[in-house]
């Protein structure tokens, strides 16, 4: 019991431990961030992951120049809560985007009161932008504008919801919008060309950037379905048209990181390559379950991060991170002041990023809830318990869902239920689940 009631502490206290209102041993120029997160990339879409059918080059050099992250997790099974998670340091339930996605005819969004990792950022002297798709509210007041980014060029919400007929509704959703800022500068786009696009519009803040530090937030469209690729890459690989828009991602990152080093900078800025949550249509191999459930494979993602001057290059690091860490791991590494009025759920992982062979994180848990809201899982430590199965379960064939206990370091397909053997662990971390989602409970009331 005294374990679960420190564990609790940690988690809802997040990195407020972590962070101080300094850094030491960084140079005076703070550096450059771009987050390149792909959307519905699975876990083995990636060629130094073990990608099959097509070539990852610039990706695989890229984790060649910095850590390769094994057990790097997303807080969600699909796009708008991912997405929350990541700019806010939170758990998505702790901003009510917890419950599937926003639509073209939802009226809900990140609201303004959320601290964005953007506007803190731009309040330590960085010039902040949004490329791509953002999903977490197309209402005016949930803009990338009113959440701490100075720029804005992209689509609100996924493009399978171009011109869609939602049936349940009587709803026509309209040509997905393409914005620049707040202005609406065409309908429908050419979805063959999203990639290209997004990357010339990175490419053009990179060599116009001025003399402030930049934070470059690149969420890509693809691969989430239907997909679309250009005609350079239009039949590039042995695995269709799936290989070919992942090879143009990869040729994306390729400028970006051709563009920083043209520039002169890329030995100070800080590249994070990830996907918002695992695949529809991909690969997670070896792990179980796709997008959408609370299987290794549907939150279990790529994770990549380079910044040649601090980070040392060709490492690969198991320890257990996810992108609730970043918002932390940057407010230490800028030296941003930050107060415990805002429980962050991520730590600061600068001495990982720095000693990554030395380095190791204290155990905490991790939790997976489901696209309809509900707790279904937590990881601590080698163990993962199941508790519930929304989706990923086949009912008729497998029968009701029982809990569930895997022990990832012996059985990373989950398999094999240990529940039986381990009565102890199961109470433990149900306990855990149980009064953390209850304390996220008594948040909201």
């Amino acid at each position: 019991m005294k374990m679960i009631k420190k564990l609790l502490v940690w988690s809802l206290l997040g990195a407020a431990s972590f962070l101080s209102t300094s850094c030491k041993d960084q140079s005076d120029q703070k550096p450059n961030i771009i987050i390149f997160f792909t959307d519905d990339q699975g876990y083995a879409d990636v060629g130094c992951y073990g990608a099959e059918g097509f070539e990852t080059p610039h990706l695989d050099q890229l984790a060649k120049d910095g850590i390769r992250f094994t057990n790097f997790y997303v807080p969600a099974t699909v796009c708008t809560p991912s997405r929350a998670g990541l700019l806010t340091g939170q758990y998505p339930k702790r901003v009510h985007l917890h419950e599937g996605v926003v639509f073209p005819f939802s009226e809900h969004g990140l609201e303004p009161e959320a601290y964005t990792m953007a506007e803190m950022l731009k309040e330590n002297g960085y010039s902040t932008a949004c490329i791509g798709k953002w999903h977490l509210g197309h209402q005016e007041r949930y803009m990338p504008n009113n959440q701490g980014f100075d720029y804005f060029y992209g689509v609100p919400y996924s493009n399978d919801m171009d011109n869609y007929f939602y049936k349940h509704l009587n709803y026509q959703a309209p040509p997905l919008p393409f914005y620049r800022n707040t202005e609406l500068i065409e309908e429908g786009p050419d979805q063959r060309y999203l990639t290209r696009r997004y990357t010339h519009e990175t490419i053009k803040r990179i060599k116009n950037r001025g003399d402030q530090p930049f934070f470059i937030y690149l969420a890509h469209n693809m691969p989430h379905l239907p997909l679309y690729v250009s005609e350079a890459f239009a039949g590039k690989s042995e695995k269709g048209l799936y290989g070919d828009v992942i090879m143009e991602l990869d040729w994306s990152m390729g400028e970006i990181v051709k563009a920083l080093k043209e520039e002169g900078i890329y030995d100070n800025t800080i590249m994070i390559f990830t996907s918002d949550n695992g695949p529809r249509v991909g690969s997670a191999k070896p792990l179980r379950g796709l997008k959408a459930e609370t299987w290794e494979g549907g939150q279990r993602v790529p994770g990549i991060m380079v910044w040649p001057h601090e980070i040392p290059a060709g490492q690969e690091c198991d320890e257990m991170i996810s992108t609730l860490d970043l918002w932390p791991t940057f407010a230490e590494i800028i030296g941003a002041s930050v107060t415990g009025e805002r429980p962050l759920d991520g730590i600061n992982l600068t001495e990982l990023l720095k000693h990554p062979q030395t380095t190791s994180l204290p155990q905490r848990p991790f939790f997976f809830y489901a696209r309809n809201g509900k707790p279904e899982a937590v990881r601590l430590g080698k163990w993962k318990l199941h508790i519930a199965k929304s989706i990923g379960w086949n009912t008729d064939k497998e029968g009701d869902f029982e809990v569930a206990l895997y022990d990832l370091e012996t059985d990373l397909q989950e398999r094999n239920n240990v529940a039986s053997e381990h009565p102890d662990v199961v109470d433990e971390l149900r306990l855990l689940i149980d009064q953390f989602d209850t304390q996220l409970e008594n948040e909201r009331q």
